[in-house]
Protein backbone atom coordinates (compact mmCIF):
# COMPACT_ATOMS: atom_id res chain seq x y z
CA UNK A 1 0.00 0.00 0.00
CA UNK A 2 1.09 3.57 -0.62
CA UNK A 3 -0.18 6.48 1.47
CA UNK A 4 1.53 9.55 2.98
CA UNK A 5 1.93 7.49 6.17
CA UNK A 6 3.73 4.57 4.56
CA UNK A 7 6.01 7.01 2.76
CA UNK A 8 6.78 8.97 5.94
CA UNK A 9 7.36 5.97 8.17
CA UNK A 10 8.67 3.34 5.76
CA UNK A 11 6.10 0.68 6.66
CA UNK A 12 4.24 -1.57 4.23
CA UNK A 13 0.76 -0.94 5.64
CA UNK A 14 -0.53 2.29 7.26
CA UNK A 15 -1.58 0.37 10.36
CA UNK A 16 -0.07 1.78 13.55
CA UNK A 17 -0.39 -0.40 16.64
CA UNK A 18 -0.06 1.21 20.06
CA UNK A 19 0.85 -1.25 22.82
CA UNK A 20 2.65 -1.33 26.14
CA UNK A 21 3.89 -4.79 25.16
CA UNK A 22 7.14 -5.04 23.24
CA UNK A 23 6.09 -8.43 21.81
CA UNK A 24 3.06 -6.86 20.12
CA UNK A 25 5.12 -3.94 18.80
CA UNK A 26 7.69 -6.26 17.23
CA UNK A 27 5.10 -8.65 15.79
CA UNK A 28 3.15 -5.84 14.11
CA UNK A 29 6.26 -4.26 12.60
CA UNK A 30 7.49 -7.62 11.31
CA UNK A 31 4.09 -8.15 9.67
CA UNK A 32 4.35 -4.89 7.72
CA UNK A 33 2.52 -2.57 10.10
CA UNK A 34 4.09 -0.07 12.49
CA UNK A 35 4.36 -0.91 16.19
CA UNK A 36 4.41 1.92 18.73
CA UNK A 37 5.62 1.16 22.27
CA UNK A 38 3.76 3.01 25.03
CA UNK A 39 6.58 3.97 27.38
CA UNK A 40 5.13 6.46 29.87
CA UNK A 41 5.41 3.96 32.74
CA UNK A 42 8.85 2.65 31.75
CA UNK A 43 11.98 3.41 33.71
CA UNK A 44 14.94 4.39 31.53
CA UNK A 45 16.52 1.04 32.34
CA UNK A 46 13.46 -0.94 31.29
CA UNK A 47 13.00 1.12 28.13
CA UNK A 48 16.60 0.39 27.11
CA UNK A 49 15.98 -3.32 27.61
CA UNK A 50 12.75 -3.29 25.62
CA UNK A 51 14.04 -1.20 22.71
CA UNK A 52 17.20 -3.28 22.40
CA UNK A 53 14.99 -6.38 22.26
CA UNK A 54 12.72 -4.80 19.63
CA UNK A 55 15.75 -3.80 17.54
CA UNK A 56 16.92 -7.40 17.49
CA UNK A 57 13.46 -8.70 16.63
CA UNK A 58 12.46 -6.32 13.82
CA UNK A 59 15.77 -5.82 12.02
CA UNK A 60 15.28 -2.91 9.65
CA UNK A 61 11.50 -2.79 10.10
CA UNK A 62 10.27 0.55 11.51
CA UNK A 63 8.71 1.20 14.92
CA UNK A 64 8.10 4.11 17.28
CA UNK A 65 7.69 5.20 20.91
CA UNK A 66 4.72 6.91 22.57
CA UNK A 67 4.99 9.21 25.61
CA UNK A 68 2.61 11.47 27.54
CA UNK A 69 3.74 15.09 27.20
CA UNK A 70 0.90 17.08 28.84
CA UNK A 71 1.12 20.79 29.51
CA UNK A 72 -1.13 20.61 32.59
CA UNK A 73 -0.35 18.37 35.54
CA UNK A 74 0.36 18.77 39.23
CA UNK A 75 3.81 20.31 39.60
CA UNK A 76 3.98 21.64 36.05
CA UNK A 77 4.83 25.16 37.20
CA UNK A 78 7.74 23.77 39.23
CA UNK A 79 8.99 21.69 36.30
CA UNK A 80 7.76 18.52 37.95
CA UNK A 81 7.88 17.10 41.48
CA UNK A 82 9.60 13.90 42.55
CA UNK A 83 7.68 10.94 43.94
CA UNK A 84 8.21 11.86 47.60
CA UNK A 85 7.04 15.43 46.99
CA UNK A 86 3.96 14.15 45.19
CA UNK A 87 3.16 11.69 47.97
CA UNK A 88 2.98 14.58 50.40
CA UNK A 89 0.09 15.95 48.33
CA UNK A 90 -2.07 12.81 48.59
CA UNK A 91 -5.10 13.53 50.82
CA UNK A 92 -5.47 10.99 53.65
CA UNK A 93 -9.20 10.75 52.87
CA UNK A 94 -8.45 9.50 49.37
CA UNK A 95 -6.08 6.84 50.67
CA UNK A 96 -8.71 5.77 53.19
CA UNK A 97 -11.26 5.49 50.37
CA UNK A 98 -8.97 3.23 48.33
CA UNK A 99 -8.18 1.12 51.38
CA UNK A 100 -11.90 0.76 52.09
CA UNK A 101 -12.56 -0.54 48.55
CA UNK A 102 -9.88 -3.17 48.95
CA UNK A 103 -11.22 -4.22 52.34
CA UNK A 104 -14.87 -4.42 51.28
CA UNK A 105 -14.02 -6.51 48.23
CA UNK A 106 -11.75 -8.80 50.18
CA UNK A 107 -8.58 -8.06 48.24
CA UNK A 108 -5.71 -9.72 50.14
CA UNK A 109 -2.37 -8.13 50.87
CA UNK A 110 0.56 -9.05 48.67
CA UNK A 111 2.57 -12.06 49.76
CA UNK A 112 5.08 -11.31 52.49
CA UNK A 113 8.24 -9.79 51.08
CA UNK A 114 6.65 -8.76 47.77
CA UNK A 115 6.61 -5.01 47.25
CA UNK A 116 3.82 -3.35 45.25
CA UNK A 117 4.91 -2.22 41.80
CA UNK A 118 2.82 0.92 42.04
CA UNK A 119 2.36 3.12 38.99
CA UNK A 120 4.57 5.89 37.72
CA UNK A 121 3.76 8.28 34.90
CA UNK A 122 6.72 10.19 33.53
CA UNK A 123 4.81 13.28 32.43
CA UNK A 124 7.23 16.05 33.47
CA UNK A 125 10.37 16.95 31.53
CA UNK A 126 12.44 15.47 34.35
CA UNK A 127 10.52 12.23 33.88
CA UNK A 128 10.31 11.93 30.11
CA UNK A 129 13.64 13.44 29.01
CA UNK A 130 15.65 10.40 30.20
CA UNK A 131 13.22 8.26 28.21
CA UNK A 132 13.79 10.43 25.15
CA UNK A 133 17.54 10.00 25.59
CA UNK A 134 17.05 6.23 25.44
CA UNK A 135 14.57 6.35 22.56
CA UNK A 136 16.74 8.55 20.34
CA UNK A 137 19.69 6.22 20.91
CA UNK A 138 17.75 3.56 18.99
CA UNK A 139 16.62 3.53 15.33
CA UNK A 140 13.06 4.67 16.06
CA UNK A 141 11.08 6.30 13.24
CA UNK A 142 8.42 8.05 15.33
CA UNK A 143 7.85 9.82 18.65
CA UNK A 144 4.18 10.24 19.56
CA UNK A 145 2.78 12.71 22.06
CA UNK A 146 -0.39 11.20 23.50
CA UNK A 147 -1.41 14.23 25.60
CA UNK A 148 -0.84 17.80 24.52
CA UNK A 149 1.11 19.37 21.67
CA UNK A 150 4.68 18.12 21.37
CA UNK A 151 7.10 20.57 23.04
CA UNK A 152 9.32 22.59 20.70
CA UNK A 153 12.52 21.03 22.05
CA UNK A 154 11.14 17.54 21.40
CA UNK A 155 10.28 18.47 17.81
CA UNK A 156 13.72 20.02 17.28
CA UNK A 157 15.40 16.92 18.64
CA UNK A 158 13.28 14.67 16.44
CA UNK A 159 14.07 16.72 13.35
CA UNK A 160 17.78 16.43 14.04
CA UNK A 161 17.44 12.65 14.35
CA UNK A 162 15.21 12.30 11.25
CA UNK A 163 12.40 11.02 13.48
CA UNK A 164 8.79 11.93 12.72
CA UNK A 165 6.50 13.37 15.39
CA UNK A 166 2.85 12.41 15.87
CA UNK A 167 0.36 14.01 18.23
CA UNK A 168 -3.02 12.71 19.34
CA UNK A 169 -6.01 15.05 19.30
CA UNK A 170 -9.57 14.64 20.53
CA UNK A 171 -10.83 17.93 19.09
CA UNK A 172 -10.20 19.83 15.89
CA UNK A 173 -8.86 22.80 17.84
CA UNK A 174 -6.25 20.60 19.49
CA UNK A 175 -5.32 19.08 16.14
CA UNK A 176 -4.68 22.55 14.71
CA UNK A 177 -2.45 23.42 17.68
CA UNK A 178 -0.48 20.23 17.18
CA UNK A 179 0.01 20.96 13.49
CA UNK A 180 1.06 24.54 14.22
CA UNK A 181 3.56 23.20 16.78
CA UNK A 182 5.18 21.19 13.99
CA UNK A 183 3.75 17.68 14.29
CA UNK A 184 4.32 15.59 11.15
CA UNK A 185 1.26 13.41 11.76
CA UNK A 186 -2.01 14.11 13.55
CA UNK A 187 -3.89 11.24 15.19
CA UNK A 188 -7.59 12.15 15.28
CA UNK A 189 -8.87 10.04 18.15
CA UNK A 190 -12.60 9.72 18.65
CA UNK A 191 -14.39 9.18 21.94
CA UNK A 192 -14.83 5.46 21.20
CA UNK A 193 -11.11 4.92 21.79
CA UNK A 194 -9.57 3.28 24.81
CA UNK A 195 -7.35 5.27 27.14
CA UNK A 196 -7.31 9.08 27.22
CA UNK A 197 -10.00 10.38 24.93
CA UNK A 198 -12.33 13.30 24.38
CA UNK A 199 -16.05 13.45 23.69
CA UNK A 200 -16.29 13.74 19.87
CA UNK A 201 -16.93 10.55 17.88
CA UNK A 202 -14.49 9.27 15.27
CA UNK A 203 -16.93 9.60 12.35
CA UNK A 204 -17.33 13.33 13.05
CA UNK A 205 -13.80 14.11 14.20
CA UNK A 206 -11.68 12.58 11.44
CA UNK A 207 -12.99 14.53 8.42
CA UNK A 208 -13.00 17.75 10.45
CA UNK A 209 -9.36 17.26 11.37
CA UNK A 210 -8.38 16.20 7.84
CA UNK A 211 -9.81 19.44 6.45
CA UNK A 212 -8.36 21.58 9.24
CA UNK A 213 -4.72 20.42 9.12
CA UNK A 214 -4.23 19.58 5.44
CA UNK A 215 -1.68 18.78 4.04
CA UNK A 216 -0.48 17.20 7.31
CA UNK A 217 -1.49 13.52 7.12
CA UNK A 218 -4.06 12.22 9.60
CA UNK A 219 -4.43 8.84 11.26
CA UNK A 220 -7.90 7.82 12.38
CA UNK A 221 -8.22 6.35 15.87
CA UNK A 222 -11.10 5.16 18.01
CA UNK A 223 -13.30 2.15 17.28
CA UNK A 224 -10.94 0.70 14.67
CA UNK A 225 -10.17 -3.02 14.75
CA UNK A 226 -10.95 -4.42 11.30
CA UNK A 227 -10.49 -3.91 7.59
CA UNK A 228 -13.99 -2.47 7.31
CA UNK A 229 -13.10 0.10 9.95
CA UNK A 230 -9.91 0.91 8.05
CA UNK A 231 -11.82 1.38 4.79
CA UNK A 232 -14.23 3.75 6.53
CA UNK A 233 -11.33 5.71 8.01
CA UNK A 234 -9.65 6.08 4.64
CA UNK A 235 -12.95 7.14 3.09
CA UNK A 236 -13.11 9.93 5.68
CA UNK A 237 -9.75 11.21 4.44
CA UNK A 238 -7.35 9.52 6.83
CA UNK A 239 -4.02 8.30 5.46
CA UNK A 240 -3.97 5.35 7.85
CA UNK A 241 -5.17 4.07 11.21
CA UNK A 242 -3.97 4.18 14.81
CA UNK A 243 -5.14 1.13 16.74
CA UNK A 244 -4.90 0.03 20.36
CA UNK A 245 -7.71 -2.09 21.79
CA UNK A 246 -7.49 -4.80 19.14
CA UNK A 247 -4.02 -5.79 20.37
CA UNK A 248 -5.07 -6.28 24.00
CA UNK A 249 -6.45 -9.77 23.36
CA UNK A 250 -3.71 -10.96 21.02
CA UNK A 251 -1.63 -13.97 21.97
CA UNK A 252 1.39 -11.75 22.71
CA UNK A 253 -0.43 -9.09 24.77
CA UNK A 254 0.68 -8.26 28.30
CA UNK A 255 -2.95 -7.93 29.43
CA UNK A 256 -3.68 -9.63 32.75
CA UNK A 257 -5.34 -13.01 31.98
CA UNK A 258 -8.46 -12.15 34.02
CA UNK A 259 -8.88 -8.83 32.23
CA UNK A 260 -8.26 -10.44 28.84
CA UNK A 261 -11.12 -12.85 29.50
CA UNK A 262 -13.34 -9.93 30.50
CA UNK A 263 -12.50 -8.19 27.24
CA UNK A 264 -13.38 -11.28 25.21
CA UNK A 265 -16.80 -11.44 26.89
CA UNK A 266 -17.55 -7.69 26.91
CA UNK A 267 -20.00 -5.79 24.73
CA UNK A 268 -19.55 -2.33 23.27
CA UNK A 269 -21.69 -0.97 26.14
CA UNK A 270 -19.32 -2.23 28.84
CA UNK A 271 -16.84 0.66 28.81
CA UNK A 272 -16.85 4.03 30.54
CA UNK A 273 -14.75 7.20 30.50
CA UNK A 274 -13.28 7.42 33.99
CA UNK A 275 -10.62 9.42 35.80
CA UNK A 276 -10.17 6.67 38.38
CA UNK A 277 -6.73 5.47 37.20
CA UNK A 278 -4.81 8.37 35.64
CA UNK A 279 -6.70 11.44 36.84
CA UNK A 280 -7.69 12.37 33.26
CA UNK A 281 -10.73 10.98 31.41
CA UNK A 282 -9.77 7.60 29.98
CA UNK A 283 -12.03 4.91 28.53
CA UNK A 284 -11.77 1.55 30.25
CA UNK A 285 -13.80 -1.52 31.07
CA UNK A 286 -16.57 -0.67 33.49
CA UNK A 287 -16.27 -2.68 36.71
CA UNK A 288 -17.09 -2.07 40.39
CA UNK A 289 -13.75 -0.21 40.54
CA UNK A 290 -14.99 2.51 38.19
CA UNK A 291 -18.46 2.44 39.79
CA UNK A 292 -16.97 3.09 43.24
CA UNK A 293 -15.37 6.30 41.99
CA UNK A 294 -18.69 7.46 40.51
CA UNK A 295 -20.65 7.23 43.76
CA UNK A 296 -22.05 10.55 45.00
CA UNK A 297 -20.24 10.17 48.32
CA UNK A 298 -16.92 9.24 46.75
CA UNK A 299 -13.99 11.66 46.60
CA UNK A 300 -13.22 13.11 43.21
CA UNK A 301 -10.22 11.52 41.45
CA UNK A 302 -7.04 13.50 41.86
CA UNK A 303 -5.33 15.23 38.93
CA UNK A 304 -2.42 13.63 37.06
CA UNK A 305 0.03 12.37 38.27
CA UNK A 306 -1.43 12.14 41.81
CA UNK A 307 -4.21 9.69 40.94
CA UNK A 308 -1.94 6.99 39.48
CA UNK A 309 0.37 7.44 42.46
CA UNK A 310 -2.62 6.98 44.77
CA UNK A 311 -4.13 3.88 43.13
CA UNK A 312 -1.12 2.15 41.60
CA UNK A 313 -0.35 -0.14 44.52
CA UNK A 314 -4.06 -0.97 44.93
CA UNK A 315 -4.39 -1.95 41.27
CA UNK A 316 -1.27 -4.09 41.65
CA UNK A 317 -2.93 -5.94 44.54
CA UNK A 318 -6.16 -6.34 42.58
CA UNK A 319 -4.41 -7.84 39.55
CA UNK A 320 -2.21 -10.01 41.73
CA UNK A 321 -5.25 -11.44 43.55
CA UNK A 322 -7.77 -11.59 40.69
CA UNK A 323 -7.69 -15.40 40.64
CA UNK A 324 -7.62 -15.87 44.43
CA UNK A 325 -10.68 -17.88 45.55
CA UNK A 326 -13.05 -15.84 47.72
CA UNK A 327 -11.57 -12.49 46.71
CA UNK A 328 -13.56 -9.76 45.00
CA UNK A 329 -10.45 -8.68 43.14
CA UNK A 330 -11.81 -10.43 40.04
CA UNK A 331 -14.79 -8.07 40.03
CA UNK A 332 -12.66 -4.95 40.44
CA UNK A 333 -10.05 -5.77 37.78
CA UNK A 334 -10.14 -3.39 34.82
CA UNK A 335 -7.96 -1.87 32.12
CA UNK A 336 -8.11 0.70 29.34
CA UNK A 337 -10.10 -0.41 26.30
CA UNK A 338 -12.33 1.14 23.66
CA UNK A 339 -15.92 0.47 22.69
CA UNK A 340 -14.72 -1.77 19.87
CA UNK A 341 -14.06 -4.39 22.56
CA UNK A 342 -17.56 -5.68 21.78
CA UNK A 343 -16.35 -7.04 18.45
CA UNK A 344 -13.15 -8.58 19.80
CA UNK A 345 -13.96 -12.10 20.90
CA UNK A 346 -11.03 -14.31 19.90
CA UNK A 347 -7.35 -14.58 20.76
CA UNK A 348 -5.19 -14.23 17.65
CA UNK A 349 -1.47 -13.73 16.99
CA UNK A 350 -0.70 -10.06 16.37
CA UNK A 351 0.76 -10.69 12.92
CA UNK A 352 -2.45 -12.46 11.90
CA UNK A 353 -4.48 -9.44 13.05
CA UNK A 354 -2.44 -7.22 10.72
CA UNK A 355 -2.98 -9.50 7.74
CA UNK A 356 -6.69 -9.92 8.46
CA UNK A 357 -7.15 -6.16 8.60
CA UNK A 358 -5.41 -5.80 5.24
CA UNK A 359 -7.35 -8.67 3.65
CA UNK A 360 -10.71 -7.32 4.84
CA UNK A 361 -9.75 -3.80 3.76
CA UNK A 362 -9.12 -5.04 0.22
CA UNK A 363 -12.33 -7.11 0.20
CA UNK A 364 -14.32 -4.10 1.41
CA UNK A 365 -12.97 -1.82 -1.29
CA UNK A 366 -13.68 -4.47 -3.92
CA UNK A 367 -17.24 -4.84 -2.69
CA UNK A 368 -17.78 -1.09 -2.70
CA UNK A 369 -16.45 -0.74 -6.24
CA UNK A 370 -19.08 -3.24 -7.30
CA UNK A 371 -21.77 -0.71 -6.43
CA UNK A 372 -20.49 1.72 -9.05
CA UNK A 373 -22.29 1.68 -12.38
CA UNK A 374 -19.73 3.28 -14.66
Amino acid sequence: MKTPITELLGCEFPILAFSHCRDVVAAVSRAGGFGVLGAVAHSPEQLEIDLAWIDAEVGSRPYGVDLLLPQKYVGATEGGLDRDELRQLLPPAHQAFVDDILQRFGVPDLPEGERPRGMSMNVSPAGYEPLLDIAFAHPIRLIASALGPPPADVIDRARAANVKVAALAGTTAHAVKHAEAGADIIVAQGSEAGGHTGEVGTMVLVPEVVDAVSPVPVLAAGGIASGRHMAAAMALGAAGIWTGSVWLTTAEAETEPVVKQKFLAATSSDTVRSRSITGKPARMLRTPWTDEWEREDSPKPLPMPLQPLLVGAALNRINRSATTPGSGAHELATYFVGQVVGSINTVRPADRVVLQIVEEFIDTLTALSGHLDV
